[in-house]
């Protein structure tokens, strides 16, 4: 493999002269510039990508650390980051976690000690201690997005899950209904709380009921929207609607409804959270709270690349607003009035 030795070697000048005239930075003849440029593509030159880095000290390279998931959330969140690292010439090494602490551990000492120009953190298992892995690297310019840790010092995009959870609900109200359960996420992990948090204030503030016998948590998978709706039937009388926390459960959910021979949603109706790509597919067609899954990948990657320029030190949290999107599986029993 040729280097930028054999260039100048080819070429009749010095190593700095091939330097300047392929990354610009001083006046070249045009003669000398043909010449190196000659030279160059009869060697097959590459210029090193690491040799650079090296001297500037940046890669154009950010890590990114995400949970693996069946959820197409964190797949549309992913392309908004790639898309937005594509337009700004920069890098991206994706590292799935697994759910694993300890594979997590790693693979953040390997971005490290690749020196990633910065971080893109969108792992809910992600514990505190695992940071101290900065006291063995130079600390980098760290994003946590809206799956990721709260209390780490770093600059946040998230969703506004309460205002979601609480449009979630009181479009339920405002179409008759009042018997109405919410089916979470994990309340270990903060957008699940929120959004919990969110169909709390909507009902109390109709003066509706909250029986928690019509409160189940799931993995904000299927299969947790699935065990969460059985505990709820297992408790007799159903409610006439269910704010489930994100669109994967409420798809398990419709499918076990169907098995017990219930409608969605003329016998329960159904409204979900994150508007994935496929929820306006599935039949019947989900009514969900729509979040800005690409913009929040572009947000993170300028908010990343703001800091890096800036220089600043502060930290920043933007805060994405959920929109209601209604399709058909949400009945309407009656006219709302307050």
């Amino acid at each position: 493999m040729a280097t930028i030795k054999d260039v100048a070697k080819h070429a009749g000048v010095s190593t700095s002269t091939v330097s300047h005239v392929l990354n610009k930075t001083r006046f070249v003849s045009d003669d000398i510039s043909e010449r190196v440029m000659v030279a160059v593509n009869e060697l097959n030159y590459a210029p090193s990508a690491l040799a650079r880095s090296l001297k500037v000290n940046h890669t154009r390279t950010f890590g990114m650390l995400v949970t693996t998931s069946t959820n197409p959330f964190f797949g549309e969140v992913l392309k908004g980051v790639e898309r937005r690292c594509y337009e700004q010439g920069y890098n991206l090494i994706l590292c799935n976690t697994e759910g694993d602490p300890e594979r997590m551990k790693s693979t953040l000492d390997t971005l490290l000690q690749k020196r990633v120009d910065g971080l893109l953190l969108m792992c809910s298992e992600l514990e505190e201690d695992a940071f101290d892995l900065f006291s063995r690297h130079q600390p980098v310019p760290t994003v946590v997005m809206d799956w990721g840790p709260i209390g780490f010092d770093s600059d946040k995009i998230q969703d506004n899950s309460h205002h979601g959870g609480y449009l979630a609900t009181k479009h339920l109200i405002e179409q008759g209904h009042t018997k109405i359960g919410c089916l979470t996420g994990p309340l270990d992990k903060l957008p699940a709380q929120q959004r919990l948090s969110g169909f709390i204030q909507a009902m109390e503030e109709a003066g509706l009921d909250i029986k928690q016998e019509w409160i189940a948590s799931g993995n904000f998978e299927c299969e947790g929207g699935e065990e969460a709706f059985e505990e709820i039937r297992s408790h007799g009388e159903l409610p006439t609607a269910l704010f489930v926390s994100n669109d994967m459960m409420a798809m398990g959910v419709i499918n076990t409804a169907h098995k017990y021979g219930l409608n969605v949603p003329e016998d329960l109706s159904v409204i979900g959270y994150d508007d994935i790509k496929i929820a306006k597919y599935i039949t019947p067609s989900l009514t969900t709270i729509h979040q800005p899954k690409h913009r929040l990948g572009q947000m993170a990657v300028d908010t990343l690349l703001d800091k890096i320029s800036s220089k600043r030190t502060s930290n920043q949290v933007i805060q994405l607003e959920p929109t209601l999107v209604t399709r058909n599986s949400v009945k309407q029993l009656t006219t709302y009035s307050n």
